[in-house]
């Protein structure tokens, strides 16, 4: 019995590590020259007053403190495409990012988010 015990708690422990969403980041020097180069799909993840202090242009807008959060980003997402996020420092991103990659996205993380971008450009 306690042998059993520790295989399914085993079990378990490799499922839930393996269950772990690993997300792709990109600096935002990166960013910069994908965003002058290509029409790319990115999005700021942020609050509307965060976004009044400023926001990058090509960006579309889901806050990710919405309930519905997940329905807003998508209907502005083209699944084929990879997407770009971004937030103030890069947390929100990150919990963005792993909500999208779950619904079959590839998501990049913008490391620094807003602020580093703001202090690069």
């Amino acid at each position: 019995m306690r042998h059993t015990f520790c295989i399914i708690f085993i079990s378990l422990f490799f499922l839930n590590c393996s269950s772990q969403v690993e997300v792709k980041s990109i600096t935002t020097s990166e960013l910069k020259v994908l965003v002058e180069k290509d029409s790319i799909q990115l999005m700021d993840v942020r609050t509307p007053k965060e976004i009044k202090n400023g926001f990058i242009e090509t960006a579309k807008f889901a806050n990710y403190f919405d309930d519905d959060f997940h329905e807003k980003a998508t209907k502005q997402l083209d699944k084929t495409k990879p997407v770009y996020l971004y937030c103030r420092s890069g947390n929100r991103s990150v919990k963005s990012a792993k909500i999208l990659i779950e619904n079959g996205y590839e998501v990049y993380n913008v490391l620094g988010g807003y602020n580093q971008w703001k202090k690069e450009n």
